[in-house]
C-alpha cells in the first residue's frame, strides 16, 4: 500500500518504547508562528470581507470555484492559488510543513470525501464558521465552532486513550 513520504523537518515521535502501538506526528510549535499565523488569516480574512465583502470559508470559495457558470471565479481561483503559493513560498523561507500523515491515499480520498459531506451538512467549514463567523458575531458559527471542537477533542481522546 503507497504511503505519503516523510520529510525531515517533521518531528516524529515514537512511543513503541514505552508500549504503545502508535506513534505521533507533529510539527515544531512556537507561539511565535501561531500568532503570525493567526494574524495573516485574520487579516486575509478581513480584507476578503472588507474589499471584497465575500466570506474566506474555503468549502465556499472552492465550490464556487469549481460551479464554472458563476460570475466570479476569478477571484475564488486566485484565493486558492494564493493559499497553494503561500504554502510552497513558506517552505522556501525554511518554515516546515507537514508532510507524514502516515495514512494510505485511500483513507485520504475517504477522509477528504467525509470532511466534504460535513461542510455540507454544517453549512461551512471551520474557517467559515470559525474564523469568519464567530468574528461575525453569528450564533450558528459559534454553535458550529463548539461542535467542531468538541468533536476534535473527542476524536482525540478515543484515538489516544480508547482505541491505541
Amino acid at each position: 500500500m503507497r504511503r505519503l513520504v516523510a520529510s525531515r523537518s517533521v518531528c516524529q515521535i515514537n512511543f513503541k518504547k514505552c508500549g504503545f502501538k502508535k506513534g505521533i506526528i507533529m510539527t515544531s510549535f512556537t507561539p511565535y508562528s501561531a500568532l503570525i499565523g493567526g494574524l495573516a488569516i485574520g487579516l486575509s480574512a478581513f480584507l476578503l470581507l472588507w474589499l471584497n465583502g465575500r466570506i474566506a470559508g474555503i468549502s465556499g470559495i472552492v465550490n464556487g470555484a469549481v460551479k464554472l457558470k458563476q460570475a466570479d471565479l476569478s477571484w475564488r481561483w486566485l484565493f486558492i492559488l494564493g493559499i497553494v503559493l503561500g504554502a510552497f513560498f513558506a517552505s522556501k523561507l525554511g518554515f516546515s510543513l507537514p508532510s507524514d500523515l502516515s495514512l494510505s491515499w485511500g483513507a485520504v480520498l475517504v477522509g477528504g470525501f467525509l470532511v466534504g459531506i460535513g461542510t455540507q451538512i454544517g453549512s461551512g467549514c471551520t474557517s467559515g464558521h470559525g474564523i469568519c463567523g464567530i468574528g461575525r458575531g453569528s450564533l450558528r458559527s459559534i454553535v458550529a465552532t463548539l461542535l467542531f471542537m468538541t468533536t476534535a477533542g473527542l476524536v482525540v481522546f478515543l484515538s489516544r486513550h480508547v482505541f491505541l
